[in-house]
């Protein structure tokens, strides 16, 4: 007779893994500290996931961090609240800190590559590419949008920012990406192909104080 599977393993470990990669990160977790924590063994953890890279991927698309279902019927603030929610994302240390250090391992083994990009990174596209229908739709963004090569630009500041540190990931970044990006992929209609006019006031000030002005 088969021996039960012990459910309790399969939700201790990614439970594990997440504390840990906040405290150690990625570079310092190991399969001995993920069992400890876990209170279980290095097979049992083995037996149910393909590598410790594996197990991270799966981690981190079970926590569908930074993914947002929006429809405020305005495409500018439909698309800054899905960088706002990438860019919290990518402050989280158990993705911020980590996808730095996984991506090299994604470029060594092109199976855990479309893992990530399937179980991962496509329902995060899949939710953006829904808003930019909707402001096809609506007439905001021009018809006939390669909305892939879109959704990168829309995407790309924010990830490389926190890939590369190189440049800072404030508040107001998703909004300035948006505005930028609506200058070439904008009808005018919702703001931006003839200047983009930000949704929220100035930082100090309120709707109240513009508008007695």
């Amino acid at each position: 007779m088969a021996r039960r599977r012990d459910e309790r393993i399969d939700h201790a470990v990614p439970a594990a893994v997440t504390e840990l990669l906040r405290e150690v990160g990625y570079r310092g977790l190991t399969m001995e500290a993920i069992a400890k924590r876990a209170g279980t063994t290095k097979p049992a953890v083995r037996r149910r996931w393909e590598s410790q890279q594996h197990l991270v991927v799966e981690v981190m698309a079970q926590a569908r961090v930074g993914v947002v279902e929006i429809d405020t019927g305005c495409t500018h603030c439909d698309l800054v609240g899905h960088l706002e929610a990438l860019r919290a994302a990518m402050d989280d240390p158990a993705l911020g800190q980590v996808l730095p250090a996984l991506v090299a391992d994604l470029a060594d083994d092109p199976e855990l590559r479309e893992r990530f990009l399937t179980d991962f990174w496509a329902p995060r596209r899949k939710a953006c590419v829904a808003s930019l229908r909707k402001g096809q739709e609506r007439g905001d963004l021009r018809p006939g949008l390669d909305v892939d090569l879109v959704l990168d630009l829309f995407a790309a500041p924010i990830v490389f920012r926190a890939l590369f540190g190189h440049s800072g990931l404030g508040p107001e970044v998703p909004e300035d990406v948006v505005c930028a990006a609506l200058m070439g992929a904008g009808t005018g209609a919702g703001g931006g192909a003839h200047g983009c006019v930000k949704h929220r006031p100035p930082r100090g000030h309120s709707a109240d104080s513009q508008a007695t002005a």
